[in-house]
């Protein structure tokens, strides 16, 4: 297999694309290609001040690494959410992206969930699920609430993540199978700003496959954790991913055609109703002040309080 640029060894063969390419012009396509779609979607220029979420992965390492080279202003949050009980998890996330940061000279802000909440999040699980269920919602509803009140409060003007094709489509797929319309409208490369402190977010990582965010973490020589979360495992997004790749192996460029019809559909004004941007009815939470559409205290709030309190009660 050689490469179309230049007839050498190719290094990766993206078979939607049609398009073989060695190492040297894979590590330019990628980021050209980046700065593409960053563009042409309107996600943010030159002058914003950005904000990366970073787990220590390859898909927001990855792309920390491409938006410092391509001159933006970038720095990087890092949620510890306390995940260690069984191969430390959390702490070596952490590491990876500490290490990133110093090699790069970048500035990476790190947020304790225990520090500001009260526990781990396997901890505020325990107390609040039981023991039925994973961990994974009370995760996401943590998650969501510090990434935009860290962008809001550091007067950033994008919050991106690195969130992939693989990502997207098997989103996109699981509220489809539930014709989920709320989370089908919300979907979205970019969410602008919400007026009353929901920060922008953009993902421009979006119309690339995981196998190739992991190239380019390798070749680029990029030190990340390969583990995945330990309560990843029976996830309804993995088994949304493995049924895409069936799909994919058969039909190469399924997801990214499944991806684009839909945002095409969305273009054309299907869920125009439902744009959260004009539905949104917001209050200020009387907790923590951050905007919810609850009349009173936001959703991590409320969850939050629920977990010091059922703290206080096993004490």
């Amino acid at each position: 297999m050689k490469c179309r640029k230049c007839g050498g060894k190719a290094v990766i063969n993206m078979r939607q694309h049609k398009l073989a390419l060695c190492k040297e012009h894979f590590l330019i396509w990628l980021p050209e290609q980046t700065q593409r779609f960053i563009e042409k979607y309107h996600m943010f220029g030159y002058q914003d001040r950005i904000l990366v979420a970073v787990s220590g992965g390859k898909d927001s390492l990855a792309l920390w690494d491409i938006l410092h080279h391509l001159g933006y202003q970038a720095d990087g949050l890092y949620i510890g959410l306390g995940i260690n009980q069984e191969n430390g998890y959390s702490l070596k996330s952490q590491e990876f992206a500490e290490k990133f940061a110093i090699k790069n000279n970048l500035k990476l802000i790190v947020v304790d969930v225990a520090e500001i909440a009260g526990a781990t999040i396997p901890d505020a699980a325990a107390l609040t699920l039981r023991g039925k269920g994973k961990p994974c919602s009370i995760c996401g509803l943590t998650k969501r609430h510090i990434m935009n009140r860290v962008a809001y409060q550091g007067q950033y003007d994008v919050l991106v993540t690195g969130h992939n094709l693989d990502d997207e489509a098997a989103a996109l797929f699981g509220n489809t199978l539930n014709w989920a319309v709320g989370y089908l409208a919300r979907q979205s490369p970019v969410l602008e700003e919400i007026t009353g402190g929901l920060a922008r977010k953009a993902k421009p990582f979006f119309r690339f496959y995981e196998r190739e965010t992991a190239a380019y973490a390798l070749l680029q020589g990029i030190d990340y954790i390969y583990q995945e979360c330990p309560h990843a495992t029976g996830a309804k997004s993995i088994y949304y991913k493995e049924q895409l790749n069936q799909l994919e192996a058969d039909r190469p460029g399924a997801k990214l055609s499944f991806y684009l019809s839909f945002l095409r559909a969305k273009e054309s004004g299907l869920f125009a109703h439902q744009d959260p941007a004009t539905q949104a009815n917001l209050n200020s939470c009387q907790t923590c002040g951050q905007p919810t559409s609850a009349p009173e205290q936001c959703a991590f709030c409320r969850t939050w309080d629920r977990v010091r309190g059922r703290q206080t009660i096993t004490a």
